[in-house]
């Protein structure tokens, strides 16, 4: 019975989660921490924490910033943005930690995502 509690409050705060993620997009704050956002969500670091690893299978950071790539992709989509100020406006502090991200996530660097946009249009 007690493992059935513990997955209903995870599941809980999974969907908060969620909320804040998608609806609010708190990953846009480049300060956003699990200390910040298990205080919106209103639950300790290690249940958010163990909520991440079990429903996304990777750790908060990770998830973070698969948003923000998320994001800046559809920002670069757009073409209403210099790719100059998107890292900014995705949540990242710097430049350099956006370009690794996204090289990691896409398999490629943002100025090669833009040539392959406009070369399929």
């Amino acid at each position: 019975m007690k493992g059935r509690i513990s997955r209903g409050i995870d599941f809980l705060i999974y969907k908060n989660l969620l909320y804040h993620l998608e609806m609010r997009k708190v990953f846009l704050d480049p300060e956003l921490s699990l200390k910040k956002l298990s205080a919106m969500i209103e639950t300790n670091q290690t249940y958010l924490s163990n909520v991440v690893n079990r429903y996304f299978e990777c750790n908060l950071k990770t998830l973070v910033n698969s948003y923000r790539i998320e994001y800046s992709k559809e920002m670069i989509r757009t073409g209403r943005y210099q790719l100059e100020e998107i890292p900014k406006k995705c949540g990242f502090a710097s430049k350099s930690p956006f370009y690794a991200a996204f090289k990691r996530m896409t398999g490629m660097t943002p100025m090669q995502y833009m040539g392959r946009l406009t070369q399929s249009n």
